[in-house]
């Protein structure tokens, strides 16, 4: 594993790892991490689809991993920058360090919202989407949308008010996130038009543009993702891409377990071989 820092365009330094495999097939694999996520979650797998021939980049967005600043405090960043700066620090390394190699992309959650953000989109042949949505709490059922409407409603303004920053982990929720992404997210759950309200505030929306064949894996088990959703996204935001989904069942987990993170655990490594297949058919 080979270990950089890449300045993003407003200069910030975004932790990079790069997987690169002993027997290249000409492949190559970008990981866009969900929100408050470590790119080491993706290590295993990363270090898997490497041993079947994938050059796999992971990074950290700024605010978070190894691209954490010193003081969370009013630190500067958002969703929408870690999609028109962040993503697109990734696109430009790749281009240039990478021309020649096929290209892919897999979005975890916002990692996946954030493709529409990056005109570069349009290197990548095929991409993966993993427990992605419309995150609207009206989409969710009864009990979590609720529960997202208190906490992105309520605690998420209080607290990030109070310490300038979103302190995440204390309601399970990951990473603590700087205050414009606890704001983006707060967008996604209780505006309507979720993830295509984001794409208002950006300077160019490039969603409508891609055309991809894109799978979108959903675990029955994952208490955050809904069919309803899954569509709105895929309706509003992408309309224009070749959608497939491919629902998990709990009983293809060894530990009868996915959720919208476990996906990428290497107890499910006999899960990710769908991924390994599903980019394998590219020719």
């Amino acid at each position: 594993m080979k270990e950089l820092f890449l300045k993003n365009t407003e200069g910030f330094a975004l932790s990079v790892k790069i997987f690169e495999p002993e027997n290249p097939i000409g492949k190559l694999l970008l990981i866009n991490s969900a929100t408050g996520v470590k790119q080491q979650v993706y290590f295993s797998f990363a270090k898997y689809m490497s041993q079947n021939g994938f050059t796999v980049i992971t990074y950290d967005y700024s605010g978070i991993g190894e691209s954490k600043p010193q003081k969370m405090k009013h630190f500067q960043s958002s969703m929408r920058i870690w999609g028109t700066c962040d993503y697109k620090t990734l696109t430009d390394f790749i281009k240039k360090k990478y021309p020649h190699e096929k290209k892919f992309a897999l979005g975890h959650s916002v990692g996946a919202l954030i493709m529409g953000m990056n005109s570069d989109s349009a290197i990548f042949q095929k991409f993966v989407f993993v427990a992605t949505q419309d995150a609207y709490f009206g989409n969710l059922n009864f009990k979590i949308g609720a529960t997202a409407l208190l906490g992105f409603g309520i605690a998420l303004p209080i607290t990030t008010a109070l310490f300038g920053y979103f302190p995440a982990h204390w309601f399970g929720l990951g990473e603590s996130l700087p205050k414009g992404v606890a704001f983006d997210w707060q967008t996604l759950i209780l505006h309507q038009k979720s993830t295509s309200r984001l794409f208002e505030k950006i300077e160019e929306d490039y969603s409508k543009k891609l055309t991809q064949e894109t799978m979108i894996i959903h675990a029955e088990d994952d208490p955050w993702v809904t069919k309803k959703g899954m569509e709105s996204l895929m309706n509003k935001a992408y309309p224009n891409l070749k959608k497939r989904y491919r629902e998990i069942k709990t009983e293809e987990s060894d530990q009868k377990e996915i959720g919208h993170i476990n996906f990428f655990r290497s107890f499910n490594k006999k899960l990710w071989k769908i991924v390994l297949d599903e980019l394998s058919e590219t020719v």
